[in-house]
Protein backbone atom coordinates (compact mmCIF):
# COMPACT_ATOMS: atom_id res chain seq x y z
CA UNK A 1 0.00 0.00 0.00
CA UNK A 2 1.11 3.61 -0.59
CA UNK A 3 0.65 4.97 3.04
CA UNK A 4 3.46 7.68 1.54
CA UNK A 5 0.28 9.49 -0.29
CA UNK A 6 -1.53 10.26 3.47
CA UNK A 7 0.26 13.77 4.37
CA UNK A 8 -0.96 15.76 6.74
CA UNK A 9 -1.98 19.67 7.45
CA UNK A 10 -3.53 21.45 9.52
CA UNK A 11 -5.15 24.60 10.48
CA UNK A 12 -5.58 26.19 14.00
CA UNK A 13 -7.62 29.64 15.36
CA UNK A 14 -5.73 31.52 18.26
CA UNK A 15 -7.83 33.32 20.73
CA UNK A 16 -5.41 37.01 21.23
CA UNK A 17 -5.72 38.02 24.63
CA UNK A 18 -5.73 40.98 26.91
CA UNK A 19 -2.87 39.99 29.80
CA UNK A 20 -4.52 42.51 32.31
CA UNK A 21 -8.26 41.59 31.82
CA UNK A 22 -7.99 37.92 29.98
CA UNK A 23 -10.94 39.41 27.39
CA UNK A 24 -10.13 39.00 23.51
CA UNK A 25 -8.28 42.04 22.30
CA UNK A 26 -8.17 43.33 18.44
CA UNK A 27 -4.51 42.79 17.24
CA UNK A 28 -5.60 44.99 14.26
CA UNK A 29 -3.80 42.48 11.97
CA UNK A 30 -0.44 43.68 13.45
CA UNK A 31 0.46 39.92 14.55
CA UNK A 32 -0.55 38.98 11.14
CA UNK A 33 1.48 41.66 9.50
CA UNK A 34 4.59 40.90 11.82
CA UNK A 35 4.52 37.25 11.05
CA UNK A 36 4.63 37.25 7.35
CA UNK A 37 8.10 36.87 7.16
CA UNK A 38 8.81 34.48 9.62
CA UNK A 39 6.24 32.27 9.00
CA UNK A 40 6.46 32.56 5.29
CA UNK A 41 2.65 32.97 4.44
CA UNK A 42 1.48 30.48 7.21
CA UNK A 43 -0.51 32.60 9.10
CA UNK A 44 -4.03 35.25 8.33
CA UNK A 45 -6.20 37.47 9.92
CA UNK A 46 -9.80 35.88 10.24
CA UNK A 47 -13.68 37.17 10.30
CA UNK A 48 -12.83 38.60 13.75
CA UNK A 49 -9.35 40.58 14.84
CA UNK A 50 -8.89 38.97 17.84
CA UNK A 51 -8.38 35.71 16.12
CA UNK A 52 -5.22 34.60 14.11
CA UNK A 53 -5.56 31.42 11.87
CA UNK A 54 -2.30 29.81 11.03
CA UNK A 55 -1.86 26.63 8.78
CA UNK A 56 1.07 23.80 8.34
CA UNK A 57 3.20 23.29 5.60
CA UNK A 58 1.89 19.91 3.79
CA UNK A 59 3.76 17.07 6.05
CA UNK A 60 4.74 13.91 5.33
CA UNK A 61 4.07 12.40 9.03
CA UNK A 62 3.11 13.52 12.14
CA UNK A 63 6.02 14.16 13.33
CA UNK A 64 6.95 16.87 10.64
CA UNK A 65 3.14 18.21 11.61
CA UNK A 66 4.55 18.43 15.34
CA UNK A 67 7.64 20.56 14.96
CA UNK A 68 5.46 23.04 12.45
CA UNK A 69 2.99 23.48 14.86
CA UNK A 70 5.63 24.19 17.61
CA UNK A 71 6.87 27.10 15.45
CA UNK A 72 3.80 28.53 14.64
CA UNK A 73 2.56 28.09 18.12
CA UNK A 74 6.29 29.88 19.46
CA UNK A 75 6.27 32.46 16.66
CA UNK A 76 2.70 33.49 17.39
CA UNK A 77 2.63 33.48 20.90
CA UNK A 78 6.42 35.31 20.82
CA UNK A 79 5.13 38.15 18.07
CA UNK A 80 1.87 38.44 20.78
CA UNK A 81 4.18 39.12 23.50
CA UNK A 82 5.68 42.06 21.69
CA UNK A 83 2.62 43.30 21.28
CA UNK A 84 1.49 42.96 25.22
CA UNK A 85 -0.72 40.08 23.88
CA UNK A 86 -1.11 36.42 25.14
CA UNK A 87 -2.08 33.91 22.72
CA UNK A 88 -4.30 30.79 23.77
CA UNK A 89 -6.41 27.44 22.23
CA UNK A 90 -9.91 27.29 23.23
CA UNK A 91 -12.81 26.21 21.04
CA UNK A 92 -14.32 29.33 22.85
CA UNK A 93 -13.53 32.37 25.01
CA UNK A 94 -15.08 31.89 27.94
CA UNK A 95 -16.69 35.49 28.62
CA UNK A 96 -15.92 37.63 25.92
CA UNK A 97 -19.00 38.88 24.35
CA UNK A 98 -19.27 38.64 20.24
CA UNK A 99 -21.11 42.13 19.56
CA UNK A 100 -17.91 43.73 21.08
CA UNK A 101 -15.64 42.32 18.58
CA UNK A 102 -14.47 43.99 15.92
CA UNK A 103 -14.70 42.37 12.11
CA UNK A 104 -11.54 42.08 9.86
CA UNK A 105 -11.92 44.73 7.17
CA UNK A 106 -12.12 42.00 4.06
CA UNK A 107 -14.47 42.23 1.57
CA UNK A 108 -14.67 38.30 2.27
CA UNK A 109 -15.87 38.99 5.69
CA UNK A 110 -18.24 41.78 4.80
CA UNK A 111 -19.81 39.39 2.15
CA UNK A 112 -20.27 36.81 4.54
CA UNK A 113 -21.67 39.54 7.63
CA UNK A 114 -24.10 41.07 5.05
CA UNK A 115 -25.93 37.50 3.57
CA UNK A 116 -25.26 35.61 7.54
CA UNK A 117 -25.98 38.40 9.68
CA UNK A 118 -25.79 37.82 13.14
CA UNK A 119 -25.08 34.24 12.49
CA UNK A 120 -22.05 35.41 11.37
CA UNK A 121 -21.19 38.45 14.27
CA UNK A 122 -21.60 35.71 16.67
CA UNK A 123 -19.48 32.95 15.03
CA UNK A 124 -16.64 33.61 17.48
CA UNK A 125 -15.13 30.23 17.69
CA UNK A 126 -11.59 28.56 17.17
CA UNK A 127 -11.31 25.35 15.67
CA UNK A 128 -9.00 23.22 14.14
CA UNK A 129 -8.78 21.44 10.55
CA UNK A 130 -7.04 18.74 9.35
CA UNK A 131 -6.21 17.69 5.63
CA UNK A 132 -4.94 14.42 4.87
CA UNK A 133 -3.76 13.50 1.33
CA UNK A 134 -5.63 11.12 -0.90
CA UNK A 135 -4.41 9.81 -3.86
CA UNK A 136 -7.79 10.36 -5.87
CA UNK A 137 -10.76 12.37 -5.33
CA UNK A 138 -12.63 9.03 -6.02
CA UNK A 139 -10.81 7.58 -3.57
CA UNK A 140 -11.55 10.27 -0.87
CA UNK A 141 -15.43 10.12 -1.03
CA UNK A 142 -15.15 6.74 -0.85
CA UNK A 143 -12.89 7.34 2.57
CA UNK A 144 -15.23 9.85 3.61
CA UNK A 145 -18.66 8.24 3.67
CA UNK A 146 -17.06 5.56 5.62
CA UNK A 147 -14.87 7.85 8.54
CA UNK A 148 -18.29 9.86 8.89
CA UNK A 149 -19.01 6.92 11.53
CA UNK A 150 -15.80 7.84 13.68
CA UNK A 151 -16.17 11.84 13.62
CA UNK A 152 -18.51 11.88 17.01
CA UNK A 153 -15.28 9.80 18.34
CA UNK A 154 -12.84 12.02 17.66
CA UNK A 155 -14.80 14.75 18.26
CA UNK A 156 -15.14 13.62 21.62
CA UNK A 157 -11.40 13.52 22.53
CA UNK A 158 -11.45 17.31 21.20
CA UNK A 159 -14.27 18.75 23.20
CA UNK A 160 -12.51 22.39 24.55
CA UNK A 161 -15.14 24.87 24.84
CA UNK A 162 -17.34 24.32 27.56
CA UNK A 163 -18.01 28.14 28.02
CA UNK A 164 -19.89 30.67 26.16
CA UNK A 165 -20.30 34.71 27.28
CA UNK A 166 -20.21 34.13 31.05
CA UNK A 167 -21.81 30.78 31.27
CA UNK A 168 -21.13 26.92 32.04
CA UNK A 169 -23.16 25.84 28.78
CA UNK A 170 -23.11 22.11 30.51
CA UNK A 171 -21.72 21.11 26.85
CA UNK A 172 -18.31 19.88 26.48
CA UNK A 173 -18.27 21.36 22.90
CA UNK A 174 -20.48 24.27 23.11
CA UNK A 175 -18.69 25.24 19.82
CA UNK A 176 -20.42 23.27 17.82
CA UNK A 177 -23.60 25.23 18.64
CA UNK A 178 -22.52 28.29 18.03
CA UNK A 179 -21.59 26.93 14.57
CA UNK A 180 -25.19 24.92 13.47
CA UNK A 181 -26.51 27.81 13.02
CA UNK A 182 -24.19 28.63 9.89
CA UNK A 183 -26.19 26.51 6.89
CA UNK A 184 -24.27 23.44 5.24
CA UNK A 185 -22.58 22.25 8.44
CA UNK A 186 -22.26 19.03 10.51
CA UNK A 187 -22.00 15.82 9.43
CA UNK A 188 -22.49 15.60 5.55
CA UNK A 189 -24.72 12.79 3.51
CA UNK A 190 -23.36 9.74 1.92
CA UNK A 191 -22.55 10.47 -1.61
CA UNK A 192 -22.60 7.62 -4.12
CA UNK A 193 -19.18 9.03 -6.36
CA UNK A 194 -17.51 11.56 -6.65
CA UNK A 195 -19.52 12.99 -9.25
CA UNK A 196 -22.61 13.08 -7.44
CA UNK A 197 -21.17 15.04 -4.82
CA UNK A 198 -19.64 17.19 -7.90
CA UNK A 199 -23.23 17.95 -9.67
CA UNK A 200 -24.48 18.71 -5.92
CA UNK A 201 -21.95 21.57 -5.52
CA UNK A 202 -23.13 22.64 -9.10
CA UNK A 203 -26.83 22.67 -8.37
CA UNK A 204 -26.46 25.08 -5.33
CA UNK A 205 -23.50 26.96 -7.53
CA UNK A 206 -26.79 27.48 -10.23
CA UNK A 207 -29.34 28.50 -7.73
CA UNK A 208 -27.17 31.41 -5.61
CA UNK A 209 -26.78 28.70 -2.35
CA UNK A 210 -23.30 29.88 -3.00
CA UNK A 211 -20.89 30.76 -5.33
CA UNK A 212 -17.78 28.60 -4.47
CA UNK A 213 -18.02 25.16 -3.27
CA UNK A 214 -15.39 26.62 0.10
CA UNK A 215 -18.93 27.36 1.39
CA UNK A 216 -19.41 24.01 2.32
CA UNK A 217 -18.33 23.88 5.90
CA UNK A 218 -19.90 20.33 6.67
CA UNK A 219 -17.33 18.19 9.75
CA UNK A 220 -15.59 16.99 6.74
CA UNK A 221 -15.38 17.67 3.05
CA UNK A 222 -13.89 16.10 0.44
CA UNK A 223 -11.55 19.63 -0.71
CA UNK A 224 -12.40 21.20 -3.93
CA UNK A 225 -9.14 22.34 -4.67
CA UNK A 226 -6.79 19.93 -3.58
CA UNK A 227 -6.35 16.05 -3.11
CA UNK A 228 -7.46 15.64 0.49
CA UNK A 229 -10.43 15.14 2.98
CA UNK A 230 -10.66 18.07 5.28
CA UNK A 231 -11.44 17.26 8.35
CA UNK A 232 -13.59 20.50 10.38
CA UNK A 233 -15.51 19.04 13.24
CA UNK A 234 -12.50 19.51 16.15
CA UNK A 235 -12.10 22.37 18.45
CA UNK A 236 -8.95 23.61 18.65
CA UNK A 237 -6.52 21.67 20.67
CA UNK A 238 -5.20 23.22 24.35
CA UNK A 239 -2.10 21.75 23.50
CA UNK A 240 0.80 20.89 20.80
CA UNK A 241 0.78 17.37 21.50
CA UNK A 242 -3.09 17.02 21.61
CA UNK A 243 -3.49 18.37 18.33
CA UNK A 244 -0.81 16.21 17.07
CA UNK A 245 -2.45 13.14 18.31
CA UNK A 246 -6.14 14.21 17.02
CA UNK A 247 -4.42 14.53 13.54
CA UNK A 248 -2.61 11.18 13.74
CA UNK A 249 -6.13 9.52 14.63
CA UNK A 250 -7.50 11.45 11.35
CA UNK A 251 -4.71 10.15 9.38
CA UNK A 252 -4.77 6.82 10.59
CA UNK A 253 -8.48 5.84 10.05
CA UNK A 254 -8.26 6.86 6.52
CA UNK A 255 -5.29 4.51 6.18
CA UNK A 256 -7.08 1.88 7.61
CA UNK A 257 -9.62 2.41 5.10
CA UNK A 258 -7.83 2.33 2.48
CA UNK A 259 -6.42 -0.55 3.62
CA UNK A 260 -9.58 -2.32 4.07
CA UNK A 261 -11.05 -1.02 -0.28
CA UNK A 262 -7.41 -2.45 -1.18
CA UNK A 263 -8.53 -5.34 0.55
CA UNK A 264 -11.78 -5.51 -1.18
CA UNK A 265 -13.37 -4.51 1.84
CA UNK A 266 -15.92 -1.94 3.22
CA UNK A 267 -16.48 -0.44 6.18
CA UNK A 268 -20.17 -0.31 7.19
CA UNK A 269 -21.98 3.07 6.35
CA UNK A 270 -24.20 4.84 8.94
CA UNK A 271 -27.06 7.14 8.14
CA UNK A 272 -26.54 10.97 8.95
CA UNK A 273 -29.18 11.16 11.05
CA UNK A 274 -27.73 8.28 13.12
CA UNK A 275 -24.36 9.79 13.40
CA UNK A 276 -25.67 13.10 14.32
CA UNK A 277 -26.94 11.13 17.73
CA UNK A 278 -23.25 10.59 18.56
CA UNK A 279 -22.25 14.12 18.04
CA UNK A 280 -24.83 15.58 19.94
CA UNK A 281 -24.01 13.24 22.99
CA UNK A 282 -20.14 14.34 22.17
CA UNK A 283 -20.32 17.92 22.22
CA UNK A 284 -23.04 17.84 25.66
CA UNK A 285 -20.38 14.54 27.46
CA UNK A 286 -17.36 14.78 25.95
CA UNK A 287 -15.29 11.23 26.94
CA UNK A 288 -17.96 11.23 29.86
CA UNK A 289 -20.97 9.83 28.01
CA UNK A 290 -22.16 6.79 26.20
CA UNK A 291 -22.27 6.91 22.16
CA UNK A 292 -24.41 4.24 20.08
CA UNK A 293 -22.85 1.28 18.70
CA UNK A 294 -25.05 0.96 15.43
CA UNK A 295 -24.09 -2.72 15.21
CA UNK A 296 -25.34 -4.18 17.75
CA UNK A 297 -28.09 -1.21 18.71
CA UNK A 298 -26.66 -0.50 22.28
CA UNK A 299 -25.20 2.58 24.03
CA UNK A 300 -21.37 1.93 25.02
CA UNK A 301 -18.96 4.41 26.74
CA UNK A 302 -17.09 6.78 25.23
CA UNK A 303 -14.32 5.44 26.56
CA UNK A 304 -14.56 1.78 25.25
CA UNK A 305 -15.50 2.80 21.70
CA UNK A 306 -12.27 4.79 21.24
CA UNK A 307 -10.95 1.76 22.55
CA UNK A 308 -11.83 0.04 20.18
CA UNK A 309 -10.82 2.69 17.16
CA UNK A 310 -7.19 2.46 18.42
CA UNK A 311 -7.49 -1.45 18.37
CA UNK A 312 -9.18 -0.93 14.49
CA UNK A 313 -6.04 1.09 13.32
CA UNK A 314 -3.14 -0.41 14.94
CA UNK A 315 -1.72 -2.27 12.04
CA UNK A 316 -1.37 0.74 10.07
CA UNK A 317 0.21 3.23 12.57
CA UNK A 318 3.61 1.99 12.50
CA UNK A 319 4.00 2.44 8.81
CA UNK A 320 2.71 6.01 9.25
CA UNK A 321 5.05 6.37 12.02
CA UNK A 322 2.38 7.57 14.26
CA UNK A 323 2.87 5.38 17.18
CA UNK A 324 3.99 8.04 19.57
CA UNK A 325 0.70 10.54 18.90
CA UNK A 326 -1.53 7.79 19.10
CA UNK A 327 0.19 6.41 22.21
CA UNK A 328 -0.49 10.44 23.43
CA UNK A 329 -4.61 9.92 23.10
CA UNK A 330 -4.38 7.01 26.43
CA UNK A 331 -2.79 10.51 27.74
CA UNK A 332 -6.12 12.71 27.09
CA UNK A 333 -8.51 9.44 28.17
CA UNK A 334 -6.85 9.39 31.27
CA UNK A 335 -6.08 13.13 32.27
CA UNK A 336 -8.97 14.00 30.73
CA UNK A 337 -9.79 16.68 27.27
CA UNK A 338 -9.12 20.60 27.28
CA UNK A 339 -12.78 20.94 28.56
CA UNK A 340 -12.41 18.89 31.55
CA UNK A 341 -9.80 20.65 32.52
CA UNK A 342 -11.11 23.81 32.25
CA UNK A 343 -13.91 23.11 33.75
CA UNK A 344 -11.52 21.93 36.89
CA UNK A 345 -9.57 25.18 36.89
CA UNK A 346 -13.42 27.14 37.40
CA UNK A 347 -14.39 24.54 40.28
CA UNK A 348 -11.36 25.31 41.94
CA UNK A 349 -11.13 28.93 41.44
CA UNK A 350 -14.69 29.92 40.83
CA UNK A 351 -13.08 32.93 37.96
CA UNK A 352 -13.07 32.50 34.29
CA UNK A 353 -9.77 34.86 34.20
CA UNK A 354 -8.19 31.91 35.98
CA UNK A 355 -9.61 29.93 32.91
CA UNK A 356 -8.55 31.72 30.71
CA UNK A 357 -5.21 32.21 32.35
CA UNK A 358 -4.69 28.29 32.17
CA UNK A 359 -5.32 28.07 28.49
CA UNK A 360 -2.61 30.67 27.78
CA UNK A 361 -0.58 28.91 30.08
CA UNK A 362 -1.19 25.69 27.90
CA UNK A 363 -0.49 27.31 24.77
CA UNK A 364 3.01 26.16 24.43
CA UNK A 365 3.20 23.25 26.19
Amino acid sequence: MNLAQFTIGIEEEYMIIDPQTFELKSHQNRIVEKTELALEGKVKAEMHQAVVEVGTSICKNVEEARQDIRQLRTTIAGIAASEQLLAGASGTHPFSLWHKQSITENPRYHEIVNEMQDAARSNLIFGMHVHIGIESREMAIHIANSVRYFLPHIYALSTNSPFWEGRNTGFKSYRSKVFDKFPRTGIPDFFESIEEYDNYIKVLVKTNCIDNAKKIWWDLRVHPVYNTIEFRVCDVALTTDECISLAALFQAVCAKLYKLRTQNMNYMIYKRFLINENKWRASRYGLDGLLIDFGKEVEVPVRLLIGELLEFIDDVVDELGSRKAIADVEKILREGTGADKQLNIFQQTGRLEDVVKFVTDEFLK
